[in-house]
């Protein structure tokens, strides 16, 4: 794949991080989300690439830009055909309440190598290069915990668990209390949660519970390109959910390991900060028409990972001058 490519997503991002921060703690996240969405998509039409969006805004009756199945980028003759998966704004109601670690993602991999994941809830387990392979989304929590502090050094008394602060995970909590391991809990935005267990300064180490599958496979592509675990179950809540899964073909008890979510090394990852998080810096807009924004880009091929700050020359960029 194209070495210049990362760098263009980075751009996707930053667009989408630009238009939405405007509305930063203006309490509508439906116009956050269609800020970004506008930013991302008007930058993709930029890229040479002939792109299908797998993750995206909802099917055609749902979203009209960024819908699944769209056609993106500039197609021309010899460009890559890609598979995108695009989370324009991860924590719309963090944005629009004035919270933090909201980002902006969107993760490319050759075509045919995202999985298509219904819009539905996916149980989810997550940690990075250090306790990869010993994690079991089938095995009890206890085992887990101490497999995890294991191949970590540490005691599971110091192991610090990460989820989406939601009713359904009472008896999680529940049980990671019980096995003595710390409890992080957040509000929205699961994608930035995964990618934490993967930096040792973000002070977490492991990433349960039910979020997106949606978001499932930006996380898990995101954590093929740092080296780190990510298993799934997709978490039908209701019959019709069930039916979806299974015109699909897809048994709500199979694990989904990474290479079922992202496959292959060919994945290319990139976000942007929105608001102030543990991973990314928000934007920061000073006078004179000029802004400052926070990304990282991650290759699955090489491994590197990129953390990249801009200045960007907004009177230069007509279409974020506001």
């Amino acid at each position: 794949m194209d070495r210049n490519l990362p760098l263009n997503l980075v751009r996707v991002t930053e667009a989408a991080a630009l238009e939405s921060a405007r509305y930063l703690g203006r309490g509508d996240k439906n116009v956050v989300d269609q800020a970004a969405v506008n930013g991302m998509r008007n930058m993709f039409d930029t890229i040479n690439i002939d792109g299908t969006v797998v993750i995206g805004e909802g099917e055609l009756d749902e979203a009209p830009m960024l819908y699944i199945g769209e056609q993106i980028g500039k197609a021309k003759e010899g460009c890559p055909e890609v598979d995108i998966a695009v989370d324009p704004v991860d924590g719309t109601i963090a944005v629009s309440k004035g919270l933090s670690n909201s980002i902006s993602v969107v993760a490319i991999a050759p075509k045919g190598c995202l999985l298509h994941a219904p819009d539905m809830y996916m149980d989810k387990i997550a940690v990075g290069p250090k306790a990869r392979g010993v994690i079991d989304i089938n095995a009890p929590v206890k085992e887990n915990l101490r497999n995890v502090a294991k191949a970590l050094n540490k005691s599971v008394s110091d192991i610090t668990v990460t989820m989406l602060d939601r009713p359904r995970h009472e008896k999680l909590v529940k049980d990671i209390r019980e096995a003595g391991a710390r409890i992080k809990l957040f509000r929205d935005g699961d994608v930035a949660a995964a990618i934490a267990t993967g930096f040792e300064h973000s002070g977490v180490d492991i990433l349960m519970g039910i979020g997106g599958a949606p978001e499932g496979v930006i996380a898990a592509a995101a954590l093929k390109c740092m080296g780190g675990e990510f298993q799934g179950k997709l978490h039908p809540m209701d019959d019709i959910q069930k039916e979806r899964c299974i015109k699909m073909g897809a048994n709500v008890n199979t694990v989904l390991t990474m290479e079922d979510l992202a496959k292959g090394n060919e994945i290319v990852f990139a976000a942007t900060g929105i608001s102030d998080g543990e991973l990314l810096k928000g934007v920061l807009y000073y006078g004179n028409d000029m802004a400052k924004t926070h990304s990282m880009v991650m290759r699955a091929e090489t491994g590197t990972i990129r953390f990249i700050e801009a200045i960007h020359r907004l009177d230069k960029k007509p279409e974020y001058a506001k």
